[in-house]
């Protein structure tokens, strides 16, 4: 295990970091021995000066690169995990600005659950996720990094917050117990033209599993689920980088969608 020092000195680098919209050297090029669970409390640390410092609210959590897409691009091949704060939600079709909120943007269209009781892992099964959730919510993460260029590995993923930028939630909130969830199709638009298509078997062949698995991990560090939040479960397509001026839309068969544009 990291000494503390260094654990809060990393998490304080990576919170000046997205304060001043930069980026760091890889947290693995330089702290051969860091752990998972190193990086856990790196992004603790570093939410809690969110929290403090400016005043956020933890409102959810994260799981990402859950699909084979992203683990490749991103050359990660295990899920990350993360925490939403309030400051980073969008309504549906909001203006996101980049200068001086975002660094390196990507968009991932996923599938959002809105939690109406509390899940505490370990032990936590897909049918507990089903039964705990409230609604599925078409929904955009912009994941963003501030390690130089993604050059990542699962530890500076986790210790960045799981690369968490903001997300954009949809209007239209349904019960998944109406839907197979395996089976819901997406598809993503760029500039009006279809960029991708994905299913939710994409991320961990269901996004219950997705979910369940986020509730146990983050239940052995002893942080449960809560009833109100949201939890996003993953990309179901590649990530899509975005600049200035580009406008992102979803769209799940037979539930809804989502849209946003970068200014």
């Amino acid at each position: 295990m990291m000494e503390q020092e260094q654990i809060q000195a990393l998490g304080d680098e990576l919170y000046q970091a997205l304060r001043t919209h930069g980026t760091v050297a890889p947290l693995t090029d330089r702290e051969s021995g860091i752990t998972i669970e190193d990086a856990y409390h790196i992004s603790l640390r570093m939410v809690d000066r969110r929290v403090e410092l400016d005043g956020e609210k933890i409102v959810g959590k994260k799981i990402g690169v859950t699909s084979k897409p992203v683990q490749e691009m991103l050359n990660v091949f295990q899920p990350d995990f993360g925490f939403l704060t309030d400051a980073m939600e969008y309504p549906d079709d909001a203006s996101i600005p980049i200068e001086g909120n975002l660094i390196q943007p990507k968009a991932e269209g996923e599938i959002a659950f809105r939690l109406r009781k509390d899940l505490r892992g370990p032990g936590v099964t897909e049918q507990e996720v089903l039964d705990a959730t409230a609604t599925i919510i078409p929904c955009f993460e912009i994941v963003d990094s501030r390690i130089d260029d993604w050059k990542i590995k699962i530890q500076d993923t986790v210790a960045d917050n799981a690369s968490c930028g903001v997300y954009v939630l949809g209007k239209n909130e349904v019960d998944p117990r109406d839907y197979d969830l395996p089976n819901l199709k997406m598809r993503i638009y760029k500039n009006g033209e279809l960029h991708s298509e994905g299913l939710g078997s994409a991320v961990q062949g269901n996004p219950l599993t997705a979910v369940a698995w986020l509730a146990n991990t983050l239940g052995e560090f002893g942080s449960p689920f809560k009833a109100g939040e949201v939890i996003l479960s993953g990309s179901l397509a590649p990530l899509i980088p975005v600049v200035a001026g580009d406008e992102m839309s979803l769209e799940i068969e037979g539930i809804g969608g989502c849209s946003c544009k970068f200014v």
